[in-house]
């Protein structure tokens, strides 16, 4: 293994070469088809930031955008990106723990989502397995996009499910007008005791060029929940060996485990701790924009231990021996911008984004290191932006992805392999009098390869969408309907071996293909002046789905999961609306709201999909205006029965949350001081979409305070 400085000086020469040659993505200002909040402060400008597709207004082929941004952010900030994502319409989250959680969106997770910085992947292994964090630094992100649908045209052949974009401010976008320009955030919650903080500063050296660092830290302490630690089904199984123990006259085994089975309060071995640093510059003029970034991401995190988990080789009853398993991870990464202004003939500008990433995880037993993940790599973009032409505009581009990954220890259950994967895309869209028409084409060509067991396999996808939608004053209605391809992730096909952070065998299947569907969509959107609506209905028919579920097999102590393929069907309905009830004065009240439902099925007689989210419904009012902003809402969760084999339902659940915003020198002011009380009456909560739901549950009451500055 490579020292700490090895790495800082391979990662920083990487992005000189990649700043020399590689190919990339970067963003331009653009409106927003649905944002959670207006206020954002990119150098004092109020002006929507969209960065996924620039030549595209409104993202319709998408099926629109929700984005997370200014104090809406601020106030939702957690350690993980799924849990600030999940009260966004057909998003949920996996929750594997308060240091692990990504997004899931329509019931989709793992590596048909992509996350996204900036335009371009993570660069993480946070798709390899539920318990690997996403390394996006929540603290300093200024905004986080969600796009549904096919978003595979844009970012990739694995974005079957959609795409989550933070954008940050690393590498800048504009000159500030101020010798220097701040933007702060602190806050505390009290559930997990979390201390937090997050700032960034930019400084123009000159009318062209910018200097950015930034920096974060966060510590919290286990995570309090509001009622059982277990699940009824895992308390019924603790009971039942306390009683069978006190039966044999074993009163000590009995006695523990039940406190066990009653255990409430705070999630033993939940605490996280994380610290972030970076650092950019950038060139800017009329001609275009150049620029480069440097960040480490640190953090640590506890994994719950699932009861009857326990390593084979501990030889250990249910209730002795365990050992707590924390994760250390650590990330480099470069990143590099560029944008080339090109005139007025067929292309607009040319567009670079690239960046390159080192990359540890490492699993501990107690104090002693189980198993390191070590992954580098590269991904790149270049796009060529068309200059409309007669309502005619588009991009046409270029990706490339390498990656190695290396698994080292006795627990090591993915081979080291390598990825290389390249992409040719076109999106274009054609505008006539009320009528939209889009059309979106990518070829996909994936590597992978796990020398160490001889094994090599590569796959070439086409992918193809068509949308149309029509203006009728202010509705519009749209269909869109596309047939994407994903390849089978490295984890998918090699996997096989004891995964100490899941607690679970995982089996992978090494002649898995190519997964393919036909989706469709139909949509309406209503945006009037106090008033908007939007509803979607989509249908995925899948060709040789990939899935993980619950064998009810047992291996090294461990329940075996493996991968699987079978045709599958999903469907779903969206819902999100706001209307403006009365204004008094400078105050309005308005109410909003969001419903969303999953359906997901394994064709002839399969069964359901594992871990798929259920109805879901979430309501809201507010008051706002002047210097506060007053805001409540409830959540409410449906039960889900329709589970898999060996997968246990989750009891449904409502939660209660209020927040105040107070703006202390007005609204045109960046500075806000926010108080929320979420889950007010301390309700146990568990997501369906959790492989750890049944021992891991959703915060219990917690109180949060948060200001938020920007000058």
């Amino acid at each position: 293994m490579k020292t700490v400085p090895v790495r800082a000086f391979s990662a920083s020469l990487t992005a000189l070469s990649l700043a020399l040659a590689a190919p990339a993505y970067a963003q331009q200002s653009s409106p927003d088809s649905s944002t959670t909040d207006t206020k954002t402060d990119d150098f004092h400008s109020a002006d929507e930031i969209v960065v996924t597709a620039p030549y595209v207004e409104r993202l319709d082929l998408l099926s629109g955008t929700s984005a997370v941004t200014g104090d809406i952010l601020a106030e939702k900030t957690r350690a993980q990106l799924g849990d600030i994502l999940a009260s966004l319409p057909g998003v949920s989250a996996t929750s594997f723990s308060p240091g692990a959680s990504r997004p899931v969106l329509r019931g989709y997770q793992g590596n048909r989502v992509a996350v996204l910085t900036d335009g371009i992947g993570n660069i993480d292994a946070s798709n390899t397995s539920a318990d690997h964090a996403v390394t996006i630094d929540t603290l300093t992100v200024e905004r986080i996009e969600v796009l549904r649908g096919p978003a595979v045209l844009l970012f990739g052949g694995q974005a079957v499910g959609g795409a989550v974009n933070a954008l940050d401010k690393r590498i800048p976008r504009a000159v500030p007008d101020e010798p220097v320009h701040v933007d702060a955030l602190v806050a505390y919650g009290s559930a997990a005791r979390d201390y937090s903080g997050g700032a960034s500063v930019d400084v123009p050296v000159s009318d062209r060029i910018v200097v950015h660092v930034d920096g974060s830290y966060r510590n919290t302490d286990d995570t309090r929940t509001g009622g059982y630690i277990f699940a009824p089904s895992l308390r019924t199984e603790l009971l039942d060996f306390a009683a069978e123990e006190a039966s044999e006259g074993h009163f000590e085994e009995a006695t523990e485990a039940q406190e066990r089975a009653d255990q409430r309060g705070r999630i033993p071995n939940s605490a996280v701790k994380t610290w972030t640093a970076a650092g950019g510059i950038a060139f800017i003029d009329d001609g275009g924009n150049l620029g480069l970034s440097y960040s480490i991401y640190d953090t640590n995190y506890g994994i719950p231990a699932r009861p009857g988990a326990e390593h084979a080789h501990t030889g250990e009853e249910i209730v002795e021996g365990e050992v707590p398993v924390t994760i250390g991870m650590r990330q480099y990464r470069a990143d590099f911008r560029g944008e080339v202004n090109l005139g007025d003939g067929l292309f607009d500008k040319l567009r670079l984004r690239a960046g390159y990433a080192d990359y540890t995880h490492t699993e501990f037993e107690g104090s002693e290191i189980g198993t390191v993940f070590i992954s580098q790599g590269i991904e790149g973009r270049a796009e060529l932006i068309q200059n409309d032409r007669n309502g005619w505009r588009g991009a046409s581009g270029v990706q490339y992805q390498t990656r190695d990954f290396e698994a080292i220890g006795a627990e090591a259950f993915v081979p080291p392999n390598k990825t290389r994967q390249y992409g040719l895309f076109s999106l274009q869209e054609y505008t006539t009098g009320n009528l939209d028409a889009e059309v979106a084409v990518r070829f996909d060509s994936v590597e992978l390869r796990a020398d160490t067991l001889g094994l090599a396999r590569s796959f070439q996808n086409v992918s193809a969408a068509l949308g149309v939608g029509y203006h009728i004053g202010d509705l519009k209605i749209g269909a869109n309907v596309s047939r994407p391809g994903r390849a089978p992730a490295i984890e998918e096909l090699f996997s096989n071996g004891p995964h100490i952070a899941t607690q679970a065998y995982e089996m992978g299947d090494p002649n898995l293909k190519s997964e393919r569907a036909w989706n469709g969509e139909l949509y309406a959107r209503y945006d009037a002046p106090g008033a908007a609506l939007s509803a979607t209905l989509y249908t995925n028919r899948f060709d040789s789905f990939i899935y993980e579920a619950e064998t009810g097999a047992v291996e090294d102590n461990l329940p075996v999961f493996a991968y699987f393929q079978k045709d599958a069907v999903v469907w779903g309905v969206e819902f999100q609306g706001s209307k403006r009830l009365a204004s008094f004065g400078d105050m309005n009240l308005s109410v909003d709201g969001v419903a969303d439902y999953t359906r997901s099925k394994i064709s002839s007689g399969g069964g359901n999909v594992p871990r798929i989210p259920p109805l879901r419904l979430l309501g809201g009012a507010e008051l706002s205006g002047g210097q506060i902003d007053l805001r409540g809402e409830v959540e409410w969760s449906d039960a889900q029965t329709k589970t898999a084999a060996f997968e246990t339902p989750t009891a449904g659940f409502t939660l209660v949350n209020a927040s105040a915003t107070w703006r202390p020198f007005g609204r045109d002011q960046n500075v806000a001081i926010i108080a929320s009380a979420n889950n007010i009456f301390d309700v146990t909560a568990r997501r369906s979409a959790s492989f750890t739901k049944d021992f891991v549950p959703l915060s219990g009451r917690d109180f949060r305070v948060t200001a938020r500055v920007s000058f």
